[in-house]
């Protein structure tokens, strides 16, 4: 889908690389916000009536689009084709966790049952009492107790909520 774009930036030759980077997205540069279907703007505070704005490297200010001014040509598209849908967009916080790639030792792919195994083991619960509170057997808990164990890399439960802790995978 081809959309009208808008460029507003302070520099000229910003503005000539934005302007290059929106044309090989595949969109429409116009050279005024007149029939915009969003407006692109570099590091410039601007108010618009009009079309959704995507800000580079702008403080908060109820923009439609919020990335860093270092932000990649993927990023800016996906930002452009997002509020031109209607969505808001911001750029990952980078102090929090987020997804991970899968494969990644650091964070084990773990199932949506097994979290839950684990956070239950958080709060101090017995096999039994996880089964019961879960309302699967024994034998399943044990089940997923020892998947932690082999995913995480730890030798008792314990250390598995650590690392679940740490990870992110689980909040107590």
């Amino acid at each position: 889908m081809t959309l009208l774009v808008a460029i507003v930036a302070a520099d000229p030759v910003r503005r000539l690389g934005l302007a290059a980077l929106v044309t090989r997205a595949g969109h429409q540069v116009l050279e005024s916000h007149g029939g915009a279907d969003v407006l692109l703007v570099d590091d410039v505070a601007v108010c618009s009536d009009g079309p959704p704005v995507v800000a580079l490297g702008a403080a908060e200010a109820g923009q439609a689009g919020l990335l860093p001014c270092d932000a990649t040509a993927a990023q800016i598209d996906a930002a452009i084709r997002s509020v031109a849908a209607g969505l808001i967009v911001r750029a990952a916080d980078p102090r929090r966790p987020g997804f991970r790639a899968i494969g990644d030792e650091e964070a084990p792919l773990l199932t949506a049952r097994e979290i839950e195994v684990l956070a239950a083991i958080g709060n101090g619960l017995s096999n039994k009492a996880v089964a019961r509170q879960l309302g699967i057997s024994l034998h399943t808990v044990k089940f997923h107790v020892e998947a932690l164990l082999r995913k995480l890399g730890a030798s008792s439960r314990t250390e598995a909520v650590h690392k679940g802790l740490k990870q992110g995978l689980i909040e107590l």
